[in-house]
């Protein structure tokens, strides 16, 4: 497989990098929105984030965050559950979430990442029957995540120690700043990691290749996925906003990188192929882009390489963590509906491909 060089810094220098969700100019206000109205009560159970984690606590009170300016939205008291009065703190409305079935599995996903990175540190190896397999991008998608998991805590409490603010992510100058950050971690559902072995060993073991066009695209997903969250969210809210910017940039960065770094040496004369076809644009190809006739199978390569992408852009502490909140629910949804999206069978190549293959390597 091709791998992530070091030097994916010039490939994003080529490309738009539409997930900056911190870039002002390009992307929607992180800010809460500008209703008049409250969006949560006095006495509503709500999750708040502490740092990367989610918490269960109360809404005590809420006031304007600026008297002369209404718009300005509201800031709110909340208290932990489970924790001293003193723990008691002002947030910002963009912290807090609606207490519901998806932002408390939401919560619990947030927990298990952050247990595997845990053990990942520790030097403790994670239980998994997969272990010799290295699927793409085997390491970024957080195979440590495996193993016994606490359900009668899915819902983290709050740390008894430690400053309440994240320090600011400083831009990245220099490539060794790069080598020294810490990788950003996303949650990957144990079910697409078995995905990720069963998509690597149809590849590159068996030499088979995942239907192209495919029955359910990238493209086809994304835009189901984005009606069914939008329903969530309230219209013309900054939610709404980053939800619409996210899902355009995850197709967007999908459309630039999987010629360049999401395929496997046995898919590029397949890609070759059908990017040309793309290109011309004619018949059933017209208007098309490659996230239309490319799967899920390789839309599951990117979101491992992604934590390498979104490391090497200027993005602050929060816009990351939301961002990680997004595609957090994004891969949640997608885990629900394997048979739909990931159930497509892969195809003998043939051996005129095979020769082809050979002669092209």
């Amino acid at each position: 497989m091709t791998g992530m060089p070091y030097g994916l810094s010039l490939i994003l220098m080529q490309t738009h990098i539409l997930l900056d969700l911190a870039d002002k100019d390009t992307a929607p206000n992180m800010a809460p929105s500008t209703s008049a109205q409250p969006a949560y009560s006095k006495d509503e159970k709500v999750l708040c984030f502490h740092h990367e984690l989610l918490y269960e606590a109360k809404v005590v009170e809420f006031k304007v965050k600026d008297p002369n300016d209404k718009k300005d939205g509201y800031v709110y008291r909340v208290h932990y559950k489970g924790w001293k009065n003193t723990w008691d703190d002002w947030v910002p409305q963009e912290r807090l979430r609606k207490f519901t079935d998806e932002n408390k599995e939401l919560a619990s996903n947030l927990k298990k990442d952050m247990d595997a990175q845990r053990r990942a540190a520790s030097g403790k190896p994670a239980s998994t029957s997969t272990t010799k397999k290295r699927p793409y991008g085997s390491e970024l998608a957080g195979s440590s995540a495996r193993g016994s998991e606490d359900r009668s805590s899915a819902i983290p409490q709050p740390p008894r120690g430690g400053t309440k603010r994240g320090r600011e992510i400083e831009g990245i100058d220099k490539e060794e700043d790069f080598l020294r950050r810490p990788a950003v971690r996303l949650f990957m559902p144990d079910a697409l990691k078995s995905i990720l072995v069963d998509d690597w060993e149809k590849v590159t073991k068996e030499q088979k290749l995942a239907p192209v066009p495919s029955p359910t695209p990238v493209a086809q997903f994304l835009n189901e996925y984005e009606t069914s969250e939008m329903a969530h969210r309230r219209p013309n809210s900054a939610e709404a906003d980053i939800l619409e910017e996210v899902v355009a940039g995850v197709k967007e960065y999908f459309n630039k990188s999987l010629g360049r770094i999401l395929l496997y040496r046995f898919e590029r004369q397949q890609f070759y192929e059908m990017h040309k076809a793309v290109e011309a644009g004619h018949g059933e190809h017209a208007g098309k882009t490659l996230a239309d006739v490319y799967g899920c199978e390789h839309l599951l390569r990117l979101f491992v390489s992604l934590p390498d992408l979104i490391a090497h852009t200027n993005m602050d502490t929060q816009s990351v963590s939301r961002l990680r909140e997004e595609l957090t629910k994004m891969t949640s949804w997608m885990a629900k509906r394997l048979e739909k999206y990931l159930g497509n069978e892969y195809q003998h190549a043939g051996q005129e491909y095979l020769e082809s293959a050979k002669t092209g390597a």
